[in-house]
C-alpha cells in the first residue's frame, strides 16, 4: 500500500530563481515553499535512511522482506492514504543548471554530499516523469573525464553515473564549475518519485562519492561569498517555509537560539549532542543522545530506550515491526492525542508538538507515529522532518555549530 506524501517545491524569493543578484560577496538569499502531492510507501523513507546511515546487513534484510504484507511474528507497517491533516512532507527546491538555465526540482538534503540529477544520460526505463538535465543543451557544461559517482544501496541496487561541471543557480545565486553528477542508472526508490529530479547535498564535502576526485558541494562553493557562513532551515507543517543562506531571519523564530558544537563523521554528517529528553509534561531525563538534523529523512528516529519511553505514555499504541525486522514503528487510534516530545540542545530545549508526531493513517482508523526506531544506527539519532517542522535550525559551518529555536 502507499501513502500520500506532500512534496514542497521551494521557489526562489527572487522574481526569477535563475537571475543572478548584482553583488558577488556579502550574499543573503532565500527560497520559499509551495505544495505538491505524491504517493509513497513508508518503506521508501526507510530505504533513504538506510542509504545514508544503516549498515548493509540491515538494509539487505529490509529489502528482502519489503514485498511481504505480514511478518510471522508481528504486523508490518502498511500505510495507504493518510488523513489530510497529518501527511508527511518532502521538500523540493527549484534549481537552475546550465546555460541557458534548465530548471529542475531537487531535494535539499543535509544528510548527503552529492548533487546528482536525472539527465539525458539516465536509462529511459528508469525515468518516470522527472525533468532531465541535458548537458548537450548547456554551453557551459563540461564533462569531467574519468570522474564517476556511485551510491550502493543495501539491496544491491545502485545509483551511479558520470560527472559534469556546469553553472548551478539557487535563489538567483550562481556557482560556476559546480560538479553535477549525471545519473546513468537510478535506484528504483528514486525513479518512483516522478517530481523529484535529484538531490542537492548540503552535508560536508567529505561525504561526496565522486571518484577519482571528491567534489565540493554547492554550499561549500558558495560559502566564501555569503554575508555569514551559514544557512538556516525553516520547514513548516502544511505551510510555506524556507532555506535561507548567509543570514538569520529573526522573524522565523521566537526566543533564543540554543547552539551546540557540531562535529562530523566519515560520511560528512553534522553531528551534535542532545542533552536529554522529556515526554509530555514529564521529567526531563538527562542523557547524551548523539544525532544529526537531516532534512532528507521524514521521521524522528531515536534510540530504542527513548522511543519506548515515549510510546509507553500512549496506552493504546502498539509496536509494529518494519519489513525485514529493520526496526519498529508504533500504531495507535487516529483520535489519540499524542504527547509532545522535548529534547535538549545546549542550554535550551526544543519541543516537537504531539500533532506533528501523528505521521500518517495506517489502516482503517489507526495511524502510525513519526517517532520510530531503526536497527543498525549504533545509537545515532536522526532528527528528520518530524522534528524540523516545529523548529528553526541554524547550520553554522563557519563556527562549527548547530543552533535550534522554536520556529514561527
Amino acid at each position: 500500500m502507499k501513502t500520500t506524501i506532500t512534496l514542497v517545491l521551494l521557489a526562489a524569493a527572487f522574481n526569477s530563481s535563475c537571475a543572478a543578484p548584482s553583488q558577488n560577496t556579502g550574499l543573503k538569499f532565500s527560497a520559499e515553499t509551495t505544495r505538491i502531492s505524491l504517493h509513497r510507501h513508508i518503506v521508501h523513507d526507510v530505504r533513504h535512511v538506510a542509504r545514508k546511515f544503516l549498515d548493509p546487513a540491515t538494509v539487505t534484510a529490509l529489502e528482502s522482506a519489503v514485498l511481504s504484507e505480514r511478518e510471522e511474528n508481528g504486523t508490518v507497517v502498511t500505510i495507504p492514504e493518510p488523513n489530510d491533516e497529518n501527511v508527511d512532507q518532502l521538500y523540493l527546491t527549484e534549481v537552475c543548471i546550465g546555460t541557458p538555465p534548465q530548471k529542475l526540482n531537487l531535494d535539499f538534503d543535509t544528510g548527503s554530499s552529492d548533487l546528482w540529477v536525472f539527465s539525458s544520460d539516465t536509462s529511459a526505463n528508469e525515468v518516470n516523469g522527472q525533468t532531465l538535465y541535458k548537458p548537450s543543451s548547456s554551453s557551459s557544461a563540461k564533462r569531467l573525464q574519468g570522474e564517476t559517482w556511485s551510491i550502493r544501496y543495501g539491496d544491491n541496487s545502485t545509483s551511479r553515473g558520470i560527472v559534469y561541471s556546469d553553472v548551478v543557480t539557487v535563489g538567483g545565486v550562481s556557482v560556476d564549475n559546480q560538479a553535477v553528477e549525471s545519473a546513468q542508472q537510478v535506484s528504483q526508490s528514486f525513479s518512483k518519485d516522478s517530481q523529484n529530479s535529484g538531490l542537492l547535498g548540503l552535508a560536508y564535502d567529505k561525504g561526496n562519492t565522486v571518484r577519482l576526485d571528491k567534489q565540493k558541494t554547492w554550499f561549500s562553493n558558495i560559502l566564501p561569498r555569503l554575508s555569514e557562513p551559514l544557512f538556516t532551515v525553516r520547514l513548516r507543517h502544511q505551510a510555506k517555509g524556507s532555506y535561507n543562506f548567509g543570514y538569520i531571519d529573526q522573524s522565523q523564530y521566537t526566543g533564543a537560539i540554543s547552539y551546540t558544537p557540531a562535529s562530523t563523521d566519515d560520511l560528512g554528517h553534522r553531528l551534535f549532542q542532545s542533552t536529554g529528553y522529556a515526554v509530555g509534561k514529564g521529567k526531563f531525563e538527562t542523557i547524551t543522545i548523539t544525532g544529526t538534523a537531516d532534512t532528507g529523512t521524514s521521521l524522528l528516529i531515536l534510540p530504542l530506550a527513548v522511543v519506548e519511553a515515549y510510546w509507553a505514555t500512549v496506552p493504546s499504541a502498539e509496536p509494529a515491526a518494519l519489513p525485514g525486522n529493520a526496526g519498529y514503528a508504533w500504531i495507535f487510534p487516529c483520535d489519540t492525542t499524542l504527547p509532545d516530545f522535548t529534547f535538549g540542545v545546549g542550554s535550551g530545549r526544543v519541543t516537537v508538538p504531539g500533532k506533528d508526531i501523528n505521521y500518517a493513517v495506517n489502516e482503517g482508523s489507526t495511524c502510525v507515529g513519526g517517532i520510530a526506531y531503526y536497527r543498525g544506527l549504533n545509537g545515532l539519532a536522526i532528527f528528520g522532518d518530524v522534528a524540523l517542522k516545529s523548529s528553526f535550525v541554524v547550520y553554522d559551518d563557519g563556527n562549527n555549530r548547530l543552533g535550534w529555536a522554536k520556529g514561527l
